[in-house]
């Protein structure tokens, strides 16, 4: 049977020939940020889609947009892990980008709420599965010792694009439609680089004759705490990602500022998950991943009760808002670098592309649960009490994951066990 979490053997010291050509690092991560460049285009034009009542927009027709567009993604990827182990990372990613883009271009020839939603869902199918298929060809890229590193660094990209969305739609709302013009053009644009520049993985092909041993081991018995731990805390962690960028606008408006202002937020908040992620996968990578989200998760617990107070100081409410971004959103992050150094090649994109799947409901919870506060009257404060609630729960379900240190000894001494056999 293949190693859960090995190293190991040819298939990933292959990594370093790979790391001679930056194309796929630039590739994954110019993938990611559509991502976050489309998360933050929807929430940033909710406001105005919902005070200018464009196709009958409104506070119940945003939620509905927003939930139909993450049951796209997290249809997307659930899917897409099997299918990636099986046929390779690179043509799944084409042609996830593609689907996206051309679904995104025709966003704003919807004539209804109702064919909107349908354009979201489409583009979300191909959305949901390009993180994780980024990820883990960003993650067979390198050396197992830069892993969390190039996890995070990679998701740089996912809020490079939401800070590039809150700037854009700065300058362009009420004229939304060019958001997801941009959005689509720069995808379409993207495909045929990647069809021409981007490698296979490596470790992929070395791996392929092993996958059906590997995918046995995704559930034994040693290796279960660790998935439903990392299944949980994906849960919660896109809850607060997704929640906080597609509602966040609203909530500050809700709480007296103005819309240029509650966009202003969105740029901050996404300008510290940028320096959050820079920071957290270099740490990760010393400390080590367990301890480094179980305090991450502790922080933003602490940071989003804090947002339930009303400051005056528009200087202080971006700065909490911008502490927040640091350490929100790289916890989620951090729990794909733990997947990335725990399971082994041949079951990789399946393993990351569940845990975003598990994830992507959470994703769906979050904006639900606030676009129902939203409606009834009650998002500021009650939705910070809630985020900060659903990041406890994402602490409690991190403690329960062995160390991941603890689990290649463990798979060490069952493989040893087997060969003795």
């Amino acid at each position: 049977m293949s190693s859960f979490t090995s190293r190991a053997t040819g298939s990933e010291n292959t990594q370093q020939r790979a790391g001679a050509s930056a194309w796929p690092s630039v590739l994954c991560w110019v993938t990611v940020m559509l991502e976050g460049f489309d998360l933050v285009a929807l929430g940033a034009i909710i406001p105005t889609l919902i005070k200018d009542g464009h196709m009958g927009f409104d506070k119940g027709g945003a939620t509905l947009v927003a939930t139909v567009s993450l049951i796209g993604v997290a249809i997307g990827a659930a899917a897409v892990g099997p299918i990636a182990d099986r046929i390779g990372r690179r043509l799944v990613l084409i042609g996830s980008i593609f689907l996206f883009s051309v679904f995104t271009l025709v966003i704003p020839l919807a004539g209804s709420v109702e064919i909107f939603a349908v354009f979201r869902l489409i583009a979300g199918l191909g959305l949901g599965a390009c993180m994780p298929t980024a990820l883990t060809l960003m993650a067979e890229h390198l050396p197992e010792s830069k892993r969390s590193h190039s996890s995070t660094l990679t998701m740089t990209g996912y809020h490079a694009g939401a800070v590039v969305a809150s700037l854009v739609a700065l300058a362009v709302v009420p004229d939304w439609q060019l958001l997801f013009y941009l959005g689509g053009v720069i995808g379409l644009l993207v495909v045929p680089v990647m069809w021409f520049k981007l490698p296979e993985s490596e470790a992929f092909l070395a791996s392929r004759e092993k996958e059906d041993a590997a995918r046995a081991s995704l559930f034994q018995p040693g290796h279960r705490k660790a998935i439903v731990g990392v299944w949980i805390g994906s849960f919660m962690g896109l809850l607060l990602v997704y929640g906080l960028n597609t509602w966040l606008p609203q909530l500050m408006r809700e709480a007296g500022y103005g819309v240029a202002s509650s966009i202003t937020m969105l740029f901050v908040l996404n300008a510290g998950a940028v320096a959050g992620l820079l920071l957290a996968g270099s740490i990760a990578d010393r400390r080590g991943v367990k301890p480094t989200i179980l305090l991450w998760f502790g922080v933003s617990a602490a940071l989003l009760a804090l947002l339930s107070v009303q400051m005056k100081s528009p200087w202080l409410v971006n700065l909490v808002i911008f502490i927040t971004g640091i350490f929100v959103f790289s916890a989620m992050v951090l729990i794909y670098a733990y997947i990335a150094h725990t399971f082994a090649p041949e079951v990789r994109n399946t393993a990351i592309g569940l845990a975003s799947a598990v994830g992507r409901l959470g994703a769906i919870v979050g904006p639900l649960v606030t676009g129902a506060l939203v409606t009834a009257g009650i998002a500021y404060p009650w939705g910070f009490y809630f985020f900060a609630a659903v990041a406890v729960l994402g602490l409690l379900a991190i403690v329960m994951v062995p160390h991941e240190q603890v689990l290649k000894n463990t798979e060490s001494q069952q493989e040893a066990a087997r060969a003795q056999a």
